[in-house]
Parts: C-alpha cells; sequence; structure tokens
C-alpha cells in the first residue's frame, strides 16, 4: 500500500518527482524483513507519523518540513560511516563556502556534485530573493532522489537536478558547450580513482587544456571542470578540497602553476580536522574569481581556520564565531597574526606554486625561555620539603607502632 501511494504522489508530480521512487520498496525483504517483521517495523512507523499534522496550512511555512529533512539527512550521514561523504557536507562549512561566494540575485548556481543538495540550497538562501536558478548533477542514483526530494520540500520547483557523471557526461549544455554559470559550488569526492581520466584527452569541451590528473585523484578534474562552467569575467568557484590539492607535484603541480599563472585564484581556507561524516582529515576551501583580471599577479589570501572549532564527541563543529572570523578576513582581505596572509605573485611563485597553509601562514607558537637556574632552585627547595615532609611521616608511623 506504501509503494501504490508512493507511485501516486510521484505521478502527481512527475516534472519534479519523475523516478525519485522508483528504488524505494517497503515490501523488500532483504531491508525490512520478514512478511510479519515488515509489517511490524512498517505499523511502528506509521504511528509515530501518524499524529503529526503535516498539512501546509496547519504548519505555517513549508521551509520546516525542507529543514527537517535536512536534519534527518545529517542524522543519516552522522551513522553512514565512510559513505556519508558521497551525499552530505556538514551544513556549517555549506554555510561558510555559500556565504564566500556571496550569490546575488539573477545568478545562475551550479553544483556538479550536488549529492542529496544541501550546498545548492544553503547557496540560493543566501541570493536574499526568489531571484536565482539552480543546476546540479550527481551520479548516485539513489542520493539523486534525495537531493529530488530536498529540491521538493524546499518548494525549489525550478531547480535542475541531472543524474549523469559529471566529468564523463556533463548534462548542462547550451549549442553542444557547456554551459556557464555565475556562481559554482561542489564538495567533489576527495581524491577519486578512476574517475575518467581515459576521456580527458579527447575532452571535447576543453576542460583539462592545463593538464591531466592522475588516474587516482580526481581533484583537479572537478575543479577544471567547475572553472570551466563558471562566467568568464565574472563566475566565481568555491569548492571542497584534500590538503594534498594544495602541494602534491607531478601533473597536479603543473595544473596547480597553470590556474595560479592565469590569476584565477582567489583564497585558499584551512578548515579544522574531523568536520566531515566519515573522515577526520582536514579539509581546505579554495576561491577562484573569473572576474580577476587575466595574467595578472593579484595576491592570494591564506587563512589558518583549522584551531577554531567547537570539539564534539564524534565530530568537530565550525561555530557562527569561526564562520564570522572566516568570511570578515576573506572579505576584507586582512592579514592576521598566526591567522592570515596575504600572499603576493612573487611569493607563491618564490614557493614554487606550492599552496601548502604553512608556508604563508605562521602559526608557531614560540615557547618561554627557560631560566635553567631558577628552575634548579625551585627543584632543590621542592626536595628539602620533601625531605621535612617524609621525616615526620616516619615520626608518625613510629607513633602508631609501623
Amino acid at each position: 500500500m506504501i509503494n501504490i501511494l508512493l507511485e501516486h504522489i510521484e505521478d502527481a508530480n512527475k516534472s519534479k518527482l519523475h523516478n525519485v521512487f522508483r528504488n524505494i520498496d517497503f515490501n523488500s525483504e532483504a531491508n525490512l524483513g520478514q512478511t510479519r517483521q515488515r509489517n511490524t517495523r512498517l505499523k511502528h512507523l506509521l504511528e509515530d507519523l501518524v499524529e503529526l499534522d503535516l498539512l501546509p496550512e496547519n504548519i505555517g511555512h513549508m521551509d520546516i518540513i525542507g529543514d527537517v529533512y535536512e536534519y534527518l539527512i545529517a542524522r543519516f550521514a552522522a551513522t553512514a560511516g565512510k559513505k556519508a561523504g558521497e551525499f552530505y557536507t556538514p551544513a556549517e562549512v555549506s554555510e561558510t563556502l555559500a556565504r564566500l561566494v556571496a550569490p546575488r540575485p539573477g545568478d545562475r548556481i551550479c553544483d556538479p556534485a550536488c549529492g542529496s543538495g544541501s550546498l545548492l540550497i544553503r547557496t540560493a538562501k543566501k541570493v536574499g530573493s526568489e531571484d536565482f536558478s539552480l543546476y546540479g548533477q550527481e551520479m548516485n542514483g539513489s542520493t539523486w532522489a534525495l537531493c529530488k526530494m530536498n529540491m521538493f520540500l524546499h518548494n525549489v520547483d525550478s531547480a535542475h537536478i541531472e543524474w549523469e557523471d559529471t566529468i564523463r557526461h556533463p548534462q548542462f549544455l547550451k549549442d553542444d558547450a557547456l554551459m556557464k554559470f555565475d556562481v559554482v559550488i561542489a564538495n567533489p569526492p576527495f581524491s577519486l580513482d578512476k574517475w575518467g581520466q581515459e576521456i580527458a584527452a579527447g575532452d571535447r569541451h576543453g576542460r583539462f587544456y592545463r593538464g591531466i590528473p592522475p588516474k587516482s585523484k580526481g581533484d583537479w578534474a572537478f575543479i577544471s571542470h567547475m572553472l570551466a562552467t563558471a562566467m568568464e569575467g565574472k563566475g566565481r568557484v568555491g569548492v571542497v578540497v584534500p590538503h594534498g590539492v594544495l602541494f602534491r607535484g607531478g601533473q597536479e603541480g603543473k595544473i596547480r602553476e597553470a590556474m595560479i599563472r592565469e590569476n584565477l585564484l582567489d583564497a585558499v581556507i584551512g578548515l579544522p580536522a574531523n568536520l566531515f561524516y566519515g573522515t577526520g582529515i582536514p579539509a581546505a576551501l579554495m576561491i577562484f574569481d573569473k572576474s580577476r583580471k587575466p595574467k595578472g599577479k593579484d595576491k592570494v589570501l591564506f587563512i589558518d581556520a583549522g584551531r577554531e572549532f567547537a570539539q564534539n564527541t564524534n565530530q568537530n563543529k565550525l561555530r557562527p564565531q569561526d564562520i564570522n572570523e572566516i568570511v570578515d578576513t576573506f572579505q576584507k582581505r586582512k592579514t592576521i597574526n598566526k591567522y592570515s596572509y596575504l600572499a603576493s605573485y612573487a611569493e607563491i611563485e618564490e614557493n614554487e606554486f606550492n599552496l601548502n597553509i604553512p608556508r604563508y601562514v605562521d602559526t608557531f607558537e614560540e615557547e618561554e625561555e627557560i631560566d635553567i637556574a631558577a628552575v634548579q632552585k625551585e627543584i632543590e627547595q621542592i626536595e628539602i620539603k620533601l625531605s621535612e615532609t617524609q621525616k615526620k611521616m616516619n615520626k608518625y608511623l613510629e607513633e602508631l607502632g609501623f
């Protein structure tokens, strides 16, 4: 009966939910057990939900439903282990990235590795009006379905969400060329193996003219795609990357150098470790800006925000003040001792285009100079007191007959 109801919901909303429920089976023995066990589980589920009055006129604002849905995805991600990173970016990271790319009314916004769509929605909310258009592509079918439902429940009916491999088969084309976007944001899979190197040399969209990334690490493939789809002269790109992207050599180093020489890189922001579901490694945000003068030598801002966070039991979390400090420093392009540094092109070139943040932001804490003589004197005084205490203890023990 639940399966039939889902079919009716999909049929009534074909333009928004077509194929979304096709792989969901509430009659699945593999997922829900044999008949008696399955019926018991479903009975409990329905009893938990039946008392909730979810009619739109009684909720007040449909955003509540969308926010609850995102909350459930986050809780699901918290228990999904390594797979969590495939479909969900922590809300605080999404918030930070969305504020850094600063979407404006009228912007066309794209996420080429959109997962469940939370980063897209968070970025859209920063526009400040309903004047925007969203585009997302996701390779995993079940994750694509999560994203379609996320858009549906947030009333983003005009969102274009496609199910396909972004590198091998980009779906957003105009006159057989890549569509261009004002804002491109993504948290692509870290160092993806077998990302599609076999098609890169013959890529008809010209995304890999700076070089072809190694077969086992697709990070620069996604960045190359994102830059190729950003609007010339004004497109902004924000991407989450593992730190290796900043300093690995070989072909990756050549691509990184080419992008810096093109004056595309605007900022590099290091984040705390253990922010992301499924991995404890620290990540970084890279911000590119196509409004920078081509072949210019503008400065690049480095921020080390790796020590500013709230430490939770299972996962660290960026606090509102941490996000505000990152965004304020980025917007004002400030050099702050042990936190940020505005590096010149010459400095980056001198570092052989290595973007490892400690090369630019010195967070080393100098230790206090130790007065050896004073410490030795203190030790001698402690030893005298210890000796006196030991004598008193021996006296008390004798009086007690030990």
